[in-house]
């Protein structure tokens, strides 16, 4: 059986449909990654389980890496979930994607100046063609969210009287009600006059098809390198650094860890301490505090 027929075996099974919406798309996602990648002479897509080979699967991997190591290592943790699915059926004898060696990526520390901030949302809502992802962007800082979350975030999650919104995390399934602030509710209820007859709050701006899709995760940072390019912001930058400059500002405000996680979502204190920095902000807001107690 050919890979891409035991995908769509795997995407009718009871395993897939038991998922959360947003991991479905996500594995889905991949998955058309995985089948449309071509090592060698041979689309992925179409070669034979039985046949597969380790080599195929390591030269596979390694050409995801080339674009992004955090992507390459959801997409073969994906594609050893499909093998089994593949082992259990009886397709193949083997997992070929098991003895693949997942590369180690580095933590990043990079955070956003506030300029540089205001930079970026000034160049996207300045043109309809960027306005989403400026907006994907703006809701990712403003609320210390994933921009994979963001880019996914469907109308049904705002509440505009109450001025909040309801956000199911995909990583770790945690649910944070958050409160909405006046610059970013401003935009948020343009954004609904204008794409508010479909479900997604920031998708592609020209739809396929006649219907409107959210940015793919592969697209999202192509489109958003060459707006930051064109804005004269550093090539370090990244849109996934936005969650981590909003949860430092935190930090440096004095905002304490329990605070912190109910807006991140993290449910361990371990996991915020890469963001306890020490900074001169920090340190002079417990110095200050000091005094005065």
């Amino acid at each position: 059986m050919r890979l891409n027929k035991v995908v769509t075996d795997y995407l009718s099974s009871y395993d897939y449909k038991n998922l959360r919406d947003n991991t479905k798309k996500r594995y889905k996602y991949f998955l058309d990654i995985l089948c449309a990648t071509q090592v060698g002479d041979d689309v992925l897509g179409k070669v034979s389980v039985k046949s597969m080979t380790t080599k195929q699967c390591k030269d596979a991997y390694n050409q995801w890496c080339d674009n992004s190591v955090g992507t390459a290592n959801g997409i073969l943790a994906i594609s050893r979930l499909l093998f089994n699915h593949a082992l259990r059926e009886e397709f193949c004898m083997m997992n070929p994607f098991t003895v693949v060696r997942k590369r180690a990526t580095e933590r990043r520390k990079v955070v956003w100046s506030k300029e540089d901030v205001t930079k970026l949302l000034d160049a996207a809502y300045s043109d309809f063609s960027t306005r989403n992802i400026g907006l994907i962007a703006h809701m990712a800082y403003e609320w210390c969210q994933r921009v994979g979350d963001m880019r996914l975030l469907t109308w049904d999650a705002i509440d505009f009287e109450q001025r909040r919104v309801l956000i199911q995390q995909s990583k770790r399934n945690a649910e944070v009600q958050l409160p909405i602030e006046d610059d970013l509710y401003g935009m948020l209820v343009q954004q609904q006059d204008d794409f508010g007859f479909q479900q997604y709050i920031a998708p592609r701006p020209k739809p396929r098809n006649g219907v409107y899709e959210p940015y793919t995760l592969y697209k999202l940072p192509l489109y958003a390198r060459k707006l930051m390019d064109d804005a004269g912001l550093s090539s370090e930058l990244r849109l996934s650094d936005l969650r981590r400059t909003g949860t430092t500002e935190m930090v440096e405000a004095g905002v304490g860890i329990g605070q912190i996680m109910s807006v991140t979502g993290h449910a361990n204190p371990q996991s915020v301490k890469p963001y306890l920095k020490n900074t001169y902000a920090s340190a002079n807001l417990a110095l200050t505090a000091r005094k005065k107690a």
